[in-house]
């Protein structure tokens, strides 16, 4: 089922790219972001009420707060720089050097979550990289 929502999330991200270069044409990007944002967090907060799990957040620990939060400015972060990225730059360029988070987050995942890394994820890595490459240059 996990793979089921990873490829809607990349059918999503996907429209997100299209939309919003076609949505920022006149608009500064850190407006657009935050417009987006607003529109992120009543489609969220919706999805918390409509499954009735608000109840929740009365159980989240302090731990999990520090890092739900850093997760979110993390998002912010990187919502604003890709959304001037977009405004400056060709999508077709800007959205394939935005998922080199795939590698970044692999590297991440073994260095601070311990997670493998095998001879197939280095592969992965180095054809995402040099794909990238190609991409853009």
């Amino acid at each position: 089922m996990w793979f089921v929502f990873a490829l809607l999330s990349a059918v999503f991200a996907a429209l997100t790219s299209i939309l919003a270069k076609i949505g920022i044409e006149n608009v500064n990007s850190n407006l657009a972001t935050a417009v987006r944002s607003v529109v992120a967090v009543i489609l969220a907060w919706g999805m918390v009420f409509l499954t009735n799990t608000q109840s929740g957040i009365a159980h989240i620990d302090k731990k999990s707060w520090i890092f739900l939060i850093l997760s979110g400015l993390a998002t912010g972060a990187s919502w604003l720089c890709y959304y001037r990225a977009l405004q400056v730059g060709e999508a077709s360029k800007v959205v394939p050097v935005d998922k080199m988070s795939v590698v970044i987050t692999l590297i991440l995942a073994f260095v601070f979550l311990h997670e493998q890394f095998t001879v197939k994820s280095l592969a992965g890595c180095v054809l995402i990289t040099a794909g990238t490459l190609l991409m853009v240059l």
